[in-house]
């Protein structure tokens, strides 16, 4: 996939860093060019050496979705970090102390109490922290309904401590939905969005920010009038699911720039190869990962279990479809009609996978390896992983 590249060993999280500068650079110019802030979401990479990129090419700061994240981006060099998800009791007090470290640091909340235990830990640390309402745009997940919002406001601006800094709608269900139902919801969201942000002005607390929006609706949040910030995190890298809905344009202005290098452990049949990715490799709760390189075009990755993977070649697809997975393959290994595959990959060959969702996936690696088109690798830890 990377001329030159050797992987040091596999499985291997990689990042091609020529896709990786591109996908950079366009979000923030497509955020420039509609005058809203980049505040890229660091729940997707986790990685502050990736951060601070962003933040170094324009971006505001970074999001991210646990106290432990927020202290690890801050740790990392990060100085404007908004936790994007209602905090349990014990954060407050933390992220007070990450105040007092002189970063910018801001929480969601959807709840009277949630405000009183911001405002008191702030003032114990003698500190200001940003306290944003966050808005259910329908998910039921987090967040306040739209008609409890003013009053949320009103006491986050009331309480001693903290800054009522604005609200966030993120509509996470969307955001890989087919393009015309998620246009619909979009529209929809943004709607409600809009008749809140007025009825805060109408009360005298016009949000200082309107923060919210995701990679797959971007594009229509951005021209929407109502987002003064983005929180855009896949973008940096894509991944299966991104891919397979489309843009919101239609055509993904992204490349796909994260990939897991694995190399083949054994070679034995004729449907199929095992490789050393399975699913402690790559996570599982989307669609399979997609075989980029290193097989025949059309060669399906499907999990063997914890350590292991197959990567089955298109010839042994018919033959592996339902039934008795071990009768087909010894079906086919006795039949002297079916050739072996010269295309398939042999022992020891290194094959590149397309994570199907990125986020959980980099979750399982303590680095990435940022490869260049000329085969030179940088690692940078994931040293917001496993952080509470």
């Amino acid at each position: 996939m990377i001329p030159g590249f050797i992987p040091s060993q596999t499985p291997l999280l990689v990042v091609r860093r020529a896709a990786l500068d591109h996908n950079l650079a366009t979000m923030q110019s497509r955020c420039d060019k509609a005058g809203v802030r980049l505040r890229a979401h660091g729940k997707t990479h986790k990685c502050s050496t990736l951060g601070r990129l962003q933040v170094a090419g324009g971006a505001v700061g970074l999001c991210a979705q646990t106290v432990g994240e927020a202290e690890a981006f801050v740790k990392g060099g990060i100085r404007d970090v908004l936790v994007t998800a209602p905090h349990p009791p014990w954060g407050s007090d933390r992220l007070a102390a990450l105040a007092k470290t002189g970063a910018r640091i801001g929480a969601t909340v959807d709840h009277e109490s949630q405000i009183e235990r911001l405002g008191a830990a702030a003032r114990a640390a003698g500190v200001v922290l940003d306290c944003v309402i966050d808005i259910d745009p329908g998910t039921h997940r987090t967040g306040a309904h739209p008609s409890r919002v003013v009053a949320l406001a009103g006491l986050a601006a009331a309480t001693e401590g903290l800054n009522y800094a604005g609200v966030q709608a993120y509509a996470g269900h969307l955001q890989h939905l087919d393009i015309a139902p998620r246009r619909a919801g979009d529209d929809a969201v943004t709607a409600s969005l809009a008749g809140v942000v007025e009825a805060l002005r109408q009360a005298n607390l016009a949000p200082g920010v309107v923060t919210g929006g995701g990679t797959g609706t971007h594009a229509w949040d951005l021209v929407s009038g109502v987002f003064t910030e983005i929180q855009a995190g896949s973008y940096a890298v894509m991944d299966v699911e991104y891919e397979a809905c489309g843009g919101p344009e239609g055509s993904w202005p992204f490349e796909q720039a994260l990939f897991v290098v694995a190399s083949v452990a054994s070679a034995n049949h004729k449907s199929h190869v095992t490789v050393d990715a399975g699913f402690k490799a790559l996570s599982v709760d989307g669609p399979p990962a997609k075989v980029a390189a290193g097989a025949a075009a059309g060669s399906l990755w499907r999990a063997m279990g914890d350590e292991h993977g197959m990567v089955i070649h298109p010839s042994g697809l018919a033959a592996l479809k339902g039934g008795d997975f071990i009768a087909a393959v010894d079906a086919l290994d006795a039949d002297p009609a079916a050739p072996w595959p010269e295309d398939a990959p042999k022992a020891g060959a290194i094959v590149w996978l397309q994570p199907g969702h990125c986020d959980p996936t980099i979750n399982l690696y303590d680095a990435i390896h940022v490869v260049s088109e000329d085969g030179s690798v940088e690692r940078w830890a994931v040293d917001a992983r496993r952080v509470s």
